[in-house]
């Protein structure tokens, strides 16, 4: 009798982890019990809380461990063109803090007609509520709950709108044009410029609103300023709003123009000096963007602990 080929697509998950045992303990158990998923890759950024230790243990894990840590961004640029090399039709990529629904790949495979496409990213503890907001495409409006996203569905889809790398498909297509994440960002911003490098390209986007991952909440992104007409993404870590600040004012003059970095570095005094007083961030984002725009990325690491 002969055997019918294998024609599904080759999906193997790329996982970028730091320091985080128990949560990698968590996602990996989940991600065995993913029957679509050919492989687990993880890319372990130079942990030292035994997280080494524990992948030599475990035999379906396929795993690299980085000499230094190198983000997020460093960690996808490595990760994704190791799934390449390793065959991979579709790259599954995510942090280690994300738990995806035991469905969500499925629903994912279900449109095949896209190139960079990925879940909901909902609050573990308020499932109704995103843990990152999503802007709707065609406006300035951002929307926090799932019943204001399935109002704006489309077919079951938010078109134009992603958020990487929260548990969201890449095709080997679409790596092929436009290459791999921008290692030196570090993190933040380098899942947002890998989107509009996407865009730019003609890559079909979108999320997949039934489809979930499961995710810690990450405190005040989207806080609202200049008396409610728009919002800030404001985070407690130096080190995280060093590289927003750098990053961002790469992808706007890069994408959208200096307008829009003029816009951005107002928005930031207007923040830092208005609707939450703290002038040192000023004073951060300042040398934050004058090093990105000069090339150098290497100032981050005074944050690193």
């Amino acid at each position: 009798m002969t055997e019918t080929p294998d024609v599904r697509p080759r999906v193997v998950a790329v996982v970028v982890t730091f320091n985080r045992l128990p949560l990698l303990q968590g996602l990996v158990a989940r991600l065995r019990e993913v029957p679509e998923l050919h492989e687990v890759l993880v890319v372990d950024n130079a942990s030292t809380d035994g997280t080494g230790e524990w992948l030599d243990t475990q035999p379906d894990v396929v795993r690299r461990t980085l000499t230094e840590n190198s983000g997020g961004a460093g960690g996808f640029h490595d990760g994704l063109a190791w799934a390449m090399e390793r065959g991979a039709d579709l790259a599954w990529l995510m942090d280690d803090d994300g738990l995806p629904d035991h469905d969500c790949l499925r629903l994912l495979l279900e449109r095949s007609d896209l190139d960079f496409w990925g879940p909901v990213v909902v609050d573990e503890a308020r499932p109704e509520r995103l843990v990152f907001p999503i802007r709707l495409p065609g406006g300035t409006r951002a929307v926090h709950r799932m019943d204001d996203v399935r109002s704006a569905a489309d077919d079951g889809l938010i078109r134009d709108v992603v958020i990487p790398f929260n548990g969201v498909l890449v095709t080997r297509d679409l790596v092929e044009r436009i290459g791999l994440p921008r290692a030196e960002f570090f993190i933040w911003g380098d899942d947002h410029e890998y989107r509009l490098r996407a865009e730019r390209a003609g890559g079909r986007i979108a999320t997949v609103v039934d489809a979930r991952v499961l995710h810690p909440s990450v405190g005040e992104l989207g806080t609202r300023m200049m008396f409610g007409r728009t919002t800030y993404n404001h985070t407690p870590s130096e080190l995280k709003h060093y590289c927003m600040a750098r990053n961002n004012t790469l992808n706007l003059r890069e994408y959208r123009g200096w307008p829009h970095v003029l816009m951005f570095w107002a928005k930031t005094v207007w923040f830092y000096v208005f609707t939450r007083p703290q002038p040192s961030r000023v004073v951060t984002s300042a040398r934050a963007a004058w090093a990105g725009l000069r090339g150098d990325f290497t100032g981050h690491r005074r944050y690193l602990r």
